[in-house]
């Protein structure tokens, strides 16, 4: 895939164009991200919140994802704007922030992630630059198509606030976080990211998304999930964390050698 066809994966997504699922990697190895992105996933996300990453990591594993031929998102630590901007300007096509509960948080993503007149993004795209292949003045100009700021619905204060958050320019799209959002809506009783309740929730998610004309991603546990969550409209997801894919396959073929030598 070109550089062109890599930084289109935003207009891509806004268009709903559907059916796009994305890889998870919280392991700060960029040759395991360039490995998943040899494979049909649609993006690759990096997970600085409760993953390992840091910056110089993180940079190097959105160049190997590129080299592959993948756009590269990065989900960054609670708060932590200053980190979405210098992800930018590595060359990341997106930012998904977590713990975006209303309004003024949106905002705040939205004033570190876009360059004027919709933000306060500072100047400094090198790799950016050098991935992209566009001059200064032509990424200046196009930056805020090229990229996506994705807010994090996983509270029950963001889920009140939605079309606050839809509403406010420069949002993208949101990203559901089940886990989350079923510890909140149980008052901390329980992990059920994929009770009857958080299935509710997360259609009226991307109803309200739909409304507001924006895209609507989703966390799912494994394929399966992830081919539900497609069906209910979600624009992207994922199908499983690299730790669970990796095990999963350790398992697989552990299994089958077993049985193979027992004769079973």
């Amino acid at each position: 895939m070109s550089a062109a066809e890599i930084d289109g994966f935003a207009e891509r997504i806004r268009k709903h164009q559907g059916g796009m699922i994305s890889a998870w990697v919280g392991i700060p190895d960029a040759m395991l991200v360039n490995h998943l992105a040899q494979e049909a996933f649609d993006a690759v996300v990096l997970d600085m919140q409760h993953g390992m990453w840091d910056m110089q990591s993180a940079a190097n594993a959105v160049a190997q994802a590129r080299l592959a031929g993948k756009p590269a998102i990065a989900r960054i630590p609670v708060g932590d704007f200053a980190s979405a901007s210098r992800l930018l300007d590595a060359g990341a096509s997106g930012i998904i922030a977590p713990m975006i509960n209303s309004a003024e948080d949106a905002r705040a993503l939205v004033r570190t992630t876009k360059y004027p007149p919709l933000g306060e993004r500072s100047w400094g795209p090198s790799l950016a630059l050098n991935h992209s292949g566009l001059s200064a003045d032509v990424y200046l100009k196009t930056a805020n198509d090229l990229t996506v700021a994705i807010a994090m619905v996983e509270t029950r204060a963001a889920l009140d606030a939605i079309d606050g958050i839809l509403g406010v320019t420069g949002i993208d799209g949101i990203f559901v976080g089940p886990a989350d959002l079923s510890i909140a809506l149980s008052n901390g009783d329980q992990v059920a990211p994929n009770a009857a309740e958080i299935d509710s929730a997360m259609q009226h998610a991307v109803a309200r998304c739909r409304a507001h004309g924006k895209f609507a991603c989703a966390y799912a546990g494994d394929g399966e999930r992830a081919g539900e969550l497609l069906k209910f409209g979600f624009d992207l997801v994922i199908a499983g964390a690299e730790t669970i894919q990796l095990r999963a396959g350790a398992r697989r073929a552990i299994n089958a050698a077993r049985r193979i030598a027992s004769g079973s």
